[in-house]
């Protein structure tokens, strides 16, 4: 099955070997977002909700890239450097995301790329 890279300018750019996301049929997978400011290409000031908006904004720019939104994804995963923030993720979550929920997993990490507290990533089916 052929397969297209998704690419906008509303998110950050990539910053390694991968493309903000493939869409394979009617399936988009998401790469991995931190909170970067797509302007800046610098990670956002400010405590973890600020963080967790941004990753989740930067999300979004990519869904819409691909002709969907954040209400298409099936799972999300979301990586913390610090599992105690996990009640905020929640809470910011439900600012982005209605029921039916997307499937989600979330992993405790020691480190993330820049110094970022938190990532995710994304699996859509348009």
């Amino acid at each position: 099955m052929p397969h297209q890279v998704v690419h906008t300018a509303q998110a950050p750019q990539a910053i390694g070997t991968y493309s903000q996301a493939i869409q394979a049929g009617n399936t988009v997978y998401l790469s991995g977002q931190i909170p970067l400011d797509p302007q800046t290409m610098k990670l956002v000031d400010g405590p973890i909700d600020r963080q967790v908006r941004q990753v989740l904004d930067n999300l979004s720019a990519v869904a819409k890239a691909a002709g969907g939104s954040l209400a298409a994804a099936v799972k999300v995963t979301v990586y913390l450097t610090d599992l105690g923030h996990f009640p905020v993720v929640n809470e910011v979550m439900a600012e982005y995301f209605r029921t039916p929920y997307p499937a989600r997993a979330t992993v405790g990490v020691a480190a993330l790329p820049r110094g970022a507290m938190v990532e995710m990533d994304a699996i859509l089916v348009l």
